[in-house]
């Protein structure tokens, strides 16, 4: 029986507009009023999710969000934390030297707030024409302190350049990172062993609930770890190759309601 459905959105549960269509919205409705716990999971913050809570109306009294890849856990009317992890300003410090070398752009989520890094003057982040909803600030190493929260890295760029510079990503900073790209044009760090698995993981210790009773719908390299944990893994038909092997159910794509279709089928009475 499932108990709690964790949902990726872009690429899942966002079509190719960015929209959330009629017939997932009623998927979701009706699972919610069954009793299920329906969770966004994202690497976006929670800013950057916001518009999407309140559109669901998923801001009441046991609504929930997992953000930052897993990396931070709260109840969406009061905030309060039910699990965090974050990277420390020596993290941060490295990932900037790395970007330095790799002429990468760099930019550092701190709660709220993104911060850019004059990384690579010659080539722009576009992140922020990626998450307009975030706010962004220019940021310097003579900045970083221990008494802030540095939630992930990312590298917003174009793809065919990214690609080419993700290749020559030593291999020392996979071991000290979960290093994931989350679409074609962003890569993102995030401190070793946080994964959407993880945040998951712990709300699903929260409320008691077994990887069995989890369904986790995702499409891209970052919902890999979410599809392994849950018990329906489920895979978008527009997902990456690598997430559909993983997966033990494929849906329609986005633009098919693939969501509603595999809520409907597994989820509802």
């Amino acid at each position: 029986m499932i108990k709690l459905i964790a949902i990726d959105l872009d690429g899942t549960l966002l079509d190719g507009q960015k929209k959330i269509s009629s017939r997932n919205k009623k998927a979701l409705q009706k699972a919610r009023a069954q009793g299920i716990k329906v969770v966004i999971c994202t690497g976006r913050p929670l800013a950057g999710i916001r518009p999407y809570l309140e559109e669901l109306d998923m801001q009441g009294t046991g609504d929930y969000s997992i953000t930052f890849n897993g990396g931070l856990v709260q109840k969406n009317d009061t905030g309060e934390v039910v699990e965090k992890a974050a990277m420390k300003p020596e993290d941060v410090l490295d990932l900037i030297g790395l970007a330095e070398k790799l002429d990468l752009p760099l930019d550092v989520l701190s709660d709220e707030v993104v911060l850019s890094f004059p990384t690579s003057p010659q080539h722009l982040s576009i992140y922020p024409q990626l998450n307009p909803l975030l706010t962004f600030q220019a940021a310097s190493v003579e900045e970083l302190s221990a008494e802030r929260l540095y939630n992930k890295a990312v590298v917003g760029y174009h793809q065919d350049y990214l690609d080419e510079q993700i290749a020559k990503i030593p291999e020392v900073y996979k071991d000290r990172y979960e290093v994931i790209k989350s679409r074609g044009n962003l890569l993102e760090f995030m401190p070793k062993g946080i994964t959407k698995a993880f945040g998951i993981a712990a709300l699903a210790k929260d409320l008691a609930f077994s990887p069995e009773e989890v369904m986790g719908i995702g499409d891209e390299e970052n919902d890999l770890p979410m599809i392994e944990y849950a018990g329906y893994g489920v895979a978008m038909q527009n997902a990456v190759i690598q997430v559909k092997q993983k997966a033990n159910i494929i849906t329609a794509s986005n633009d098919e309601d693939g969501v509603a279709q595999v809520v409907e089928k597994y989820a509802l009475n």
